[in-house]
């Protein structure tokens, strides 16, 4: 989408001013890469003081407190957009290894049926409302499957299909953040009021709160039986990733004809489904076949943190003060509908499945 995203020294960092002479790009990449590396280490550090608070939230607000309170320079921005790219797309190509298809099918049918009902009612609905309220196409696109699947790694998914504005992907993962973040004390004491046993506990959680961490935080406060449930339905929904991915892939090159696209550029579109979503599926299928020992899966879920916590470091580096002032109320009112309407779909699914 021409004109919605600038050169990473741009949009990524912006200093009072940039060093004489001309870095070697292998060393901007290097330390580029490195300051991300080490804001990242620092967010595992207190993600452990801190466990109900994802690592990947921490990490994009301490990106956000270095770019308004350091200058950055501007030199070290090709390392911080690959970070912020690329690697966030290995990150969520290796989540897959989390998933086992087994898992997901002992759910039964009518789990798996509200699952696929929670994220395409979660994502049409929010998508209609965000329409209503005049939000761009690709703000609601990120909005709604950061709230209707995986939190802050669908909006990073989203925006490698979409090519959204870099201020509208830091808008969106901040919308989960606070939302998210409200739930995990919310669904327990919703739990509470209405009697829920630990089965319709699980359905709901996993199938309304955000992010995973947020729904393994909510899930112990329920109980372990409910955890065990939510951890699954969650883990459900994320899978939901590769055909939503694949899905916008098609949607973006319709839109990119209807906007005027001519045939000589259509080979330079991006393809139908993007290789990180590929690699997901693959790393789904190689964890399910049950070929990888337990120690390479628990280095693999290492890795995978790493990577994805770097690079929300590198997001939260294009963070500024004054584009957070520029919000609005909009997206908050859009994110708010959403998190209820996806909560009443998972809270109605979770008493009839009784």
């Amino acid at each position: 989408m021409s004109g919605e995203v600038t050169s990473a020294p741009q949009d990524v960092v912006r200093p009072e001013s940039t060093p004489r002479g001309v870095r070697p790009r292998a060393a901007a990449l290097v330390a580029g890469i490195g300051v991300c590396a080490a804001g990242a280490a620092i967010a595992i550090v207190l993600g452990r003081l801190l466990p109900a608070v994802n690592p990947m939230l921490i990490s994009i607000v301490l990106g956000a407190l270095v770019a308004n309170l350091i200058p950055v320079p501007a030199w070290i921005g090709p390392g911080v957009d690959f970070s912020a790219k690329r690697l966030l797309r290995l990150g969520i190509a290796v989540l897959g290894l989390q998933l086992v298809f087994h898992d997901i099918l002992a759910l039964g049918w009518g789990v798996i049926a509200l699952v696929v009902i929670i994220v395409a009612a979660g994502i049409t609905g929010t998508m209609y409302l965000g329409r209503v309220l005049g939000l761009s196409w690709t703000q609601r696109v990120l909005i709604s499957c950061g709230f209707s699947i995986c939190g802050a790694a669908a909006v990073a998914a989203a925006d490698g299909v979409v090519d959204a504005r870099r201020n509208e992907v830091i808008t969106s993962i901040a919308l989960v953040v606070v939302f998210g973040t409200l739930m995990i004390p919310g669904v327990p004491l919703l739990v509470g009021v209405l009697g829920m046993d630990d089965r319709q506990s699980g359905i709901l959680a996993g199938g309304a709160i955000h992010e995973v961490a947020q729904v393994v935080a909510a899930g112990g406060m329920m109980g372990g039986g409910a955890l065990a449930v939510a951890t699954v339905v969650k883990l459900a929904r994320v899978l939901m990733l590769a055909p939503v991915m694949a899905y916008l892939g098609v949607v973006r090159r319709r839109r990119g004809r209807e906007e005027g696209a001519h045939e000589d550029t259509i080979g330079r579109q991006p393809p139908l489904v993007p290789v990180f979503v590929i690699g997901f599926l693959v790393a789904v299928a190689v964890r399910s076949s049950g070929v990888l020992p337990d120690v390479v899966l628990e280095q693999a879920a290492l890795v995978q943190s790493a990577l994805l916590t770097t690079a929300m470091f590198g997001l939260g580096l294009g963070v500024r003060v004054g584009l957070l002032r520029s919000i609005g109320l909009r997206p908050f009112v859009v994110a708010a509908a959403s998190t209820l309407w996806v909560m009443l779909i998972a809270l109605v699914g979770a008493l009839l499945l009784s």
